[in-house]
């Protein structure tokens, strides 16, 4: 059972009042009361409620983190980038994973602010969702638009697209597939696509185009990926994540071509579980670091307002990690 302030106190031979006192600071108390009580809290193992303490005027220094899904080695990344950094400037994350559900989110969101979190970090995707401009909390997202102002911190995913394009067409690709989310919902990322696109238009490059929406499973991924393979028969491809890039290459060598000579592929994302348990994989890395940094940044610019001027988004650089999907 978890013990209760009438524990300490009878353990500590002091009143409850005087517990309390202890724990919140408050009223002149000798050494010898602060030691005992602090004694018995140790050896009872009590943690103070933070919503009582809270009710006394003490900060929560309390970050909500929303992100669509922890399944993709990059976002589990930038989620555990940005947890460590607010950890060092005392603040606490509270982390929710909304599987890309509009309603799972807006619940989040009210138990967030339940808790009176001191702002939040979204990298959901989710649209209309008026829970984040009535919750009146600093909020700071990553890869997602907003309506209102609401700073957007993100990789550069339109070059990321066009130095995709690029290095395939110029290392011989004539037969390019595209293969991405949905697109359905207005997010940063949709331009790793247009970047590609506008590119391999401008080169004169046939594209074609595969997407799937954010559930998709590996299956059905894998029989779609299949067919395409056989029937279009591509010699350069782009996927918009790393996931699907890992999950190409095996549909690819499964149908027998050899990657690169048959068929070269490109990710996006570079996390360092990919970078460093497929070393195979050429891919698109984003600055995860960075990004992290800027995250926190500017939430504490919200939390702590100054006279720097916010822009509506930020964007970091890419760059190419080349491996054996690509040809010399």
């Amino acid at each position: 059972m978890q013990p209760k302030l009438a524990d300490v106190a009878k353990l500590a031979g002091v009143s409850v009042t005087t517990v309390s006192r202890v724990i919140n600071n408050r009223g002149y108390l000798s050494t010898d009361t602060k030691q005992r009580v602090s004694a018995a809290m140790r050896q009872l193992n009590y943690q103070p409620s933070s919503a009582a303490r809270a009710l006394k005027g003490k900060q929560f220094k309390l970050i909500g983190l929303i992100f669509a899904s922890l399944e993709n080695p990059l976002i589990a990344e930038v989620v555990e980038e940005i947890e460590d950094r607010l950890f060092g400037h005392g603040y606490k994350a509270i982390i929710c994973n909304s599987k890309d559900n509009p309603e799972k989110e807006r619940q989040y969101l009210k138990m967030l602010v339940s808790n009176q979190v001191d702002g939040i970090i979204t990298g959901s995707h989710n649209e209309g969702i008026d829970e984040y401009r009535m919750s009146g909390l600093p909020i700071v997202s990553y890869d997602r638009y907003f309506q209102t102002q609401i700073p957007t911190v993100s990789s550069d995913n339109y070059a990321g697209g066009q130095l995709a394009a690029n290095t395939l067409i110029n290392k011989g690709s004539k037969k390019l597939l595209l293969v991405s989310g949905s697109l359905e919902s207005k997010t940063p990322n949709n331009l790793r696509s247009t970047g590609f696109l506008d590119t391999a238009k401008d080169k004169g490059v046939t594209v074609n185009h595969l997407k799937f929406p954010f559930n998709t499973t590996p299956t059905i991924k894998r029989a779609t990926l299949k067919d395409e393979l056989s029937k279009k028969h591509p010699d350069g491809i782009f996927c918009t994540d790393d996931l699907t890039a890992l999950l190409c290459m095996q549909t690819a060598k499964e149908a027998g071509l050899k990657i690169p000579e048959d068929v070269q592929i490109i990710g996006y994302d570079g996390s360092t579980y990919v970078q460093e348990y497929h070393p195979e994989l050429s891919t698109i890395v984003q600055p995860v670091s960075d990004i992290a940094d800027m995250v926190v940044r500017l939430l504490f610019n919200r939390l702590q307002p100054n006279d720097e001027k916010l822009l509506d988004q930020y964007l970091l650089p890419v760059k190419l990690l080349q491996r054996n999907s690509l040809r010399e």
